[in-house]
């Protein structure tokens, strides 16, 4: 719940107190922002005393007489319309006119009400502007959030590119200028170096590509009965080779061929994800154990392993975007750092989600729950939009 400040300003010490008496239990609604409002009352009797409250206690919705004595309602805008304070104007009027409402609006009064009027009156402009104001704040702060979302993104995938992109400018010149001699055996370590440097660079594109498809919703998927257990085998399969470089264990515990409806696609990329990470963070000669059951009608993916394991801190902002942990057991592991984040909206294609239990310095469990449903929900919107 947010409190929002109203100063109401007039002459009647009976209209501030109604006011007051209206407003001071009121609660507004606003379902597009979440949020439910609730007010404080501050109060002006002069138009001298509302511009001295407005420049030390700024509210947010003004509840400003027309004519007041001495400086007017209007003089009253007039002398803080340079202040570039954030609140709303209602003005309040015997003299209710085409015209006075018209200089009013002109100098920044959102609404008009004239008097007399209902508490009725008084709660549905005060419920009006309410909405207003929120919903424009609400605006403004997704913008400056999303303005700080481009600058991190471009920053990081700045920083991302820029390593692999001078490793691999650096071999090259070793190659152009010969420093290793003519021995054309000499430059294999450079090249090999380079690939995977490349290859770390194609696999942050493609990262990036399939993080696009899922955030605009473009990723065209083809939802049929997928046999999950499969999806696995085909995982550890195509990590068995790494596995076996660095004596790492990989093992399917499955008790059933489990099939779900889903996007084959999305299920090797979720299966592909967890088992790269278990091998990549894991120490030689240590173990992958992937379990796919069955539990309470969804679908239950726990992928563990015996590596490094992380911080509660770690743990903590794990599944951001770009998010790589970085210590000297991880110096030498190359990644996007999207994988964890794409895995998440992955599971949330499904009504699932991801959770991750580690422990420092002994391994980490991954686990995904997804709805095993005939008809997902996700399944049922794409169902619909085939013509």
């Amino acid at each position: 719940m947010i409190t929002l400040k109203v100063l109401a300003v007039d002459d009647e010490v009976g209209m501030r107190s109604g006011i007051k008496r209206a407003l001071s239990c009121f609660q507004v609604e606003i379902p597009e922002a979440e949020e439910t409002v609730q007010f404080q009352i501050l109060e002006a009797g002069t138009g001298e005393d509302a511009v001295e409250c407005i420049r030390t206690e700024t509210p947010d919705i003004l509840l400003l007489d027309y004519k007041l004595p001495g400086m007017s309602g209007l003089e009253v805008l007039n002398e803080t319309a340079t202040d570039n304070a954030d609140f709303l104007t209602i003005m309040i009027t015997a003299y209710a006119s085409i015209e006075t409402a018209i200089a009013a609006t002109k100098r920044g009064a959102y609404d008009f009400l004239p008097k007399p009027f209902t508490p009725s009156d008084l709660k549905h402009a005060v419920r009006k502007a309410t909405t207003r104001l929120v919903l424009a704040r609400r605006a403004r702060e997704l913008k400056e959030a999303n303005r700080r979302v481009r600058f991190e993104f471009i920053r990081v995938l700045g920083h991302e590119l820029k390593a692999p992109i001078a490793a691999v400018s650096g071999y090259l010149y070793l190659m152009r200028d010969h420093t290793l001699g003519t021995d054309m055996t000499a430059y294999d370590a450079p090249v090999n170096r380079s690939l995977q440097r490349l290859e770390q660079m194609r696999k942050l594109i493609m990262d990036l590509l399939d993080m696009t498809r899922l955030e605009s919703g473009q990723k065209r998927r083809e939802l049929e009965p997928v046999n999950v257990t499969e999806a696995a085998r085909s995982a550890i399969e195509l990590m068995s080779t790494s596995a076996a470089q660095r004596e790492i264990t990989l093992a399917l515990d499955s008790k059933e061929e489990i099939t779900i409806h889903a996007d084959r696609g999305e299920m090797d990329m979720m299966f592909n994800n967890l088992v790269s990470n278990a091998v990549k963070y894991n120490r030689d000669g240590g173990n992958v154990n992937v379990a796919v059951e069955q539990v309470d009608g969804q679908l239950q993916i726990a992928v563990s392993d015996t590596g490094i394991g992380m911080t509660p801190e770690e743990v903590e902002r794990l599944f951001g975007e770009f998010v790589r942990i970085k210590n000297e057991q991880t110096r030498n592991v190359l990644g996007s750092g999207l994988g964890l984040s794409i895995l998440k909206r992955l599971a949330q294609l499904y009504d699932g989600d991801v959770t991750v239990e580690s422990e420092e310095g002994k391994g980490s469990t991954f686990t995904v729950t997804l709805k095993t449903l005939e008809s997902t929900p996700a399944a049922e919107e794409e169902e619909q939009e085939t013509p």
